[in-house]
């Protein structure tokens, strides 16, 4: 069986390269769906297995463990919820991917998480003859359900390359650096999102205020220089009090505290940030961490005592 991080093998195919999946939540399991649609081998685990009978009907395999996922595969994906889930399932000494997975078999972890771990999860490959890459990724439900993520990869870039026929399945990959600079890309990324998310939502407030209707409000300012990828998949949500999560406020919440992290160690003052990170944690604390990140429009009306939602009918 070729090896992901063989450099000698043949291009990885479904025909020579076993999958492995760990997380399969509002990103992952449409992520996995393209993979079986394109023919690969994939062995499963997620903490609750019937989240993955959908995929199980489809042909996917189940292991109890992420060690037993690793296992059976050559390259292993994981996409969890935070930080420590991450530590657990590639690194625990029994039950992680790492103490299951073969040499020269790589790890690709597309979860948000510590720039650190990354750089520690890659050291500890590496002392196995394994390799791994740190591979978040941006563009919500829709971009996981289209295959049009945005895809940051930090590792060995000869790794980044070979596995780029997965990744083309997903979504368009980003070469980013060593380990680890797929995390600070994304955590870039999240920084950016906060503050366009909090002045898409204050816009609204604004124009709701002034008496516009929000749809014909909405649809003038997508092709200005207002337009962005935030109006786009969240502005008719908003409207549309569609809170589902694309992505979960409780995540968001997880990232840009991470951001905030690093922002006191580099020294650097990002008010907006922090900002950004409290009017979050104010839907938390209303019990809306399981909403989507478009739910901040509900912080944004207490604040001004009012609700966009009466005039539902007429945007």
């Amino acid at each position: 069986m070729a090896t992901a991080s063989s450099t000698t093998a043949d291009p990885i195919s479904p025909s020579n390269t076993r999958l492995g999946w760990i997380g399969t939540g509002v990103m992952g399991r449409s992520m996995c769906l393209h993979l079986l649609k394109a023919g690969y081998a994939l062995t499963l685990f997620t903490r609750t297995r019937s989240k993955s009978q959908p995929l199980l009907d489809l042909g996917a395999a189940w292991a109890p463990s992420p060690a037993l996922v690793a296992a059976q595969s050559d390259v292993v994906f994981s996409i969890v919820g935070y930080p420590s889930d991450v530590r657990h399932v590639i690194l625990h000494p029994v039950s992680g991917a790492l103490a299951g997975l073969e040499p020269a078999g790589t790890l690709v972890d597309m979860t948000t998480s510590d720039p650190s771990l990354a750089a520690e999860i890659h050291a500890a490959a590496a002392a196995k003859s394994c390799s791994s890459v740190d591979a978040p990724v941006s563009g919500g439900d829709r971009g996981a359900r289209d295959g049009t993520l945005t895809i940051f990869a930090g590792g060995e870039e000869q790794t980044v390359n070979r596995l780029k026929p997965i990744f083309s399945l997903l979504g368009k990959v980003n070469y980013m650096g060593g380990p680890g600079k797929g995390q600070f890309c994304k955590l870039a990324n999240q920084v950016t999102i906060a503050s366009t998310m909090v002045g898409l939502i204050e816009g609204l407030i604004y124009a709701h205020k002034a008496g516009l209707n929000l749809g014909l409000y909405l649809d003038a300012i997508s092709t200005g220089a207002a337009g962005s990828k935030s109006l786009d998949l969240y502005g008719k949500r908003i409207l549309d009090r569609d809170f589902e999560p694309g992505f979960f406020v409780n995540h968001f919440v997880k990232d840009l505290g991470i951001c905030l992290k690093e922002c006191q160690s580099m020294g650097l003052a990002l008010p907006g940030l922090a900002l950004a990170q409290q009017l979050y944690i104010s839907l938390k604390a209303h019990g809306e961490g399981d909403l989507g990140t478009q739910a901040l429009v509900l912080a944004l009306e207490r604040m001004n005592n009012m609700s966009l939602e009466t005039v539902k009918e007429n945007a």
